[in-house]
């Protein structure tokens, strides 16, 4: 299944969403990034769909902004183009599946971001992540919100100022990725991965993801308040006291979603 800029898997609960511009390296057209919106809204409103992997077709992960739909525009233009990638970063970070990058090759200016915004990256030993805007004018000042995030101010500023790439195992120990694995093993272990997630009662993961980027940004006091409220409520949850009593019992638990 997919649209016309997409290729979209389901299996064992696992969707694979994979940009297909492969000519255009997985620039992220004002089409795509519509397509992809709407493409993760409906994974949210799926109860099956246990976790979403991003992916790219071709010789790279994703180049970032279509540059050749950045030419000569108006503001107006401008204004839409930056509000729809913006969408799209909140929408990988509010449906309630985990959504986990599986990079390759390159991962570029708006591709960056894309992985940064991602809540888990699998690398493989090729990847090279770069926010290059610097180089051609026009300053990766969305990617930086995400890239900030992950890797800390001095770093963030360092890749958005030089433009430089990173390498995989230099994006591990910065934050920007979890893992790297062998180019021949990416796509297995990104798998593995996203079982193993989907192994957990999805009403928990939806609650632990929803709840990780809502305290992320509080002060500790605050963040302990909320925190302690969604973890009180998460109890009374059919699935926490199956959780709880089949650990007790040493038995494999029934998830209910409830």
């Amino acid at each position: 299944m997919g649209d016309r800029n997409l290729m979209i898997e389901r299996d064992a609960g696992i969707v694979t969403i994979t940009m297909n511009r492969p000519e255009k390296r997985n620039a992220l057209s004002t089409a795509m990034m519509s397509e992809m919106i709407g493409a993760l809204r409906d994974v949210g409103a799926r109860k099956d769909d246990r976790a979403v992997i991003i992916a790219g077709a071709g010789p790279a992960f994703s180049a970032g902004h279509d540059l050749e739909e950045l030419r000569g525009r108006d503001l107006a233009f401008y204004r839409h183009e930056f509000s729809l990638c913006a969408e799209l970063m909140r929408t990988v970070q509010a449906i309630p599946q985990p959504v986990i990058a599986r990079v390759h090759a390159i991962a570029t200016a708006a591709g960056c971001q894309l992985a940064a915004t991602c809540d888990l990256v699998v690398a493989g030993e090729s990847a090279r992540f770069a926010t290059p805007g610097v180089r051609i004018g026009l300053f990766c000042s969305t990617p930086m919100v995400a890239l900030a995030r992950a890797v800390g101010r001095k770093r963030a500023m360092e890749m958005l100022l030089s433009g430089d790439p990173i390498d995989a195992h230099t994006a591990a120990e910065w934050g920007l990725a979890n893992r790297v694995v062998p180019d021949a093993e990416l796509v297995a272990e990104t798998r593995k991965l996203a079982i193993r997630i989907a192994e957990a009662s999805p009403l928990t993961v939806a609650i632990g993801k929803q709840a990780f980027y809502a305290q992320i940004d509080l002060d500790q006091a605050r963040a302990y308040d909320y925190t302690m409220e969604v973890m009180s409520l998460n109890a009374m949850a059919s699935d926490a006291q199956e959780g709880i009593c089949a650990f007790l019992e040493k038995r494999k638990p029934s998830w209910s979603g409830k």
